[in-house]
């Protein structure tokens, strides 16, 4: 666990429980909005805290300590702000109202602030669960390593990710002292990533490392497969070693697992970053992201002679003109069916789900009506 109190602050909360103009977690990104968001939770005694790391039942929040202003890290039990819809519960990045009233056995978490931003994937599997892999993020970095040969519908699918979250997305292409033709990938991907911005970075030898420095102000989640270099990655923008590196195999370049868990990790100058495990399965979980990541298909979409084209047969279709000119290619084209089915798929799913919970709903309050000797109103 890092130490809260190596993020330099120079205010100290104000004695009406509320912070001073500049808080001590404005570094973590504490603003104006969350202190008028938080006033009624500090009237009632608790003090704000940002969640860095979420375990079972518990998670360590960093605060501003009441009596001297001085942040520091706290082990706080998440239980009475658990939820059945794992969507709800705590995670990485969510800003809490945390009680560290004497009686307790241990701080607990109160009550958590509404997020601004959420990066939800689908849970692996079958189920169309949602699982929130970080909260309140303002830039989202989708890393890839150009030690082998980059999978462009990979980096799609994450930046479709990135896009629904509400976050900017940046597309960073580490190890790129391993090979020569950096430039050429990064225009590939380029054309697989329409409005992003592509880096070429080198931990090793710094390339690039001042640009990303700059592209990522705030709140920044590291989002990629395992050996990628995620974790070095935070280390060298950290400026200490605050995560464990392993090297990938060299006969694939496969990594493996070296973060386990999500880990909010403050920066010298500023800001905070978000690490995360290596993520083998990256289901979409619906909404606008795949729109947004593959804007340049959508845009000749709005140019189809019909409204409700669907790209297959339909005369004066423009997608299918870009197809045939090389200017729309064939991979990303398939790319953008698959994940639009994914989506269609799990918007299914999950009114089905819904209409599930209401007649369970509906199904208690008979019973319990019916137990009391009441009326049961539809």
């Amino acid at each position: 666990m890092f130490d809260a109190a190596s993020v330099p602050s120079s205010s100290t909360l104000s004695t009406d429980g509320s912070f001073d103009a500049v808080s001590p977690l404005a570094g973590y990104g504490w603003t104006a909005e969350h202190d008028e968001l938080f006033a009624p939770l500090a009237e009632a005694g608790l003090v704000a805290a940002r969640i860095v790391r979420v375990d079972r039942g518990q998670c360590d929040a960093v605060l501003a300590d009441p009596a001297t202003g001085e942040l520091r890290t706290v082990r706080a039990d998440t239980r009475q702000v658990g939820d059945a819809d794992m969507i709800n519960c705590p995670c990485t990045g969510d800003w809490a109202a945390v009680d560290l009233s004497a009686g307790l056995p241990m701080p607990a978490v109160a009550a958590l602030l509404p997020r601004s931003t959420a990066i939800i994937r689908k849970v692996a599997g079958k189920r169309s669960d949602g699982q929130v892999l970080a909260a309140n993020v303002d830039t989202v970095v989708v890393a890839a390593s150009l030690a082998a040969e980059p999978d462009l519908g990979r980096i799609e699918r994450f930046l479709a990710l990135a896009w629904e979250s509400g976050a900017e997305p940046v597309v960073v292409l580490t190890k790129a002292d391993l090979v020569d033709d950096a430039d050429f990938i990064r225009a590939d991907v380029e054309a697989a990533a329409p409005g992003v911005t592509v880096l070429v970075v080198s931990a090793e030898t710094g390339e690039g490392i001042d640009v990303l420095r700059a592209c990522t102000p705030g709140t920044t989640a590291v989002l990629g497969q395992s050996g990628v270099g995620k974790s070095t990655l935070t280390n060298v923008l950290a400026g200490v070693d605050v995560m464990a590196v392993q090297e990938a195999r060299s006969g694939d370049q496969k990594g493996r697992h070296t973060t386990t868990t999500r880990e909010l990790v403050p920066l010298p100058g500023g800001g905070v970053l978000i690490d995360t495990p290596g993520l083998r399965e990256v289901g979409l979980y619906g909404g606008e992201g795949v729109a947004l990541a593959f804007a340049d298909i959508e845009e000749l979409a709005g140019q189809c002679r019909f409204h409700d084209c669907h790209h297959d047969s339909e005369p004066g279709c423009a997608v299918r003109a870009a197809l045939a000119d090389g200017s729309l290619p064939e991979r990303r084209m398939e790319s953008y069916r698959k994940l639009q089915r994914e989506n269609e798929w799990i918007a299914s799913r999950s009114d089905a789900r819904l209409a599930s919970a209401r007649v369970k709903k509906w199904k208690t309050i008979t019973k319990t009506m019916r137990a009391a000797g009441g009326t049961v109103k539809w």
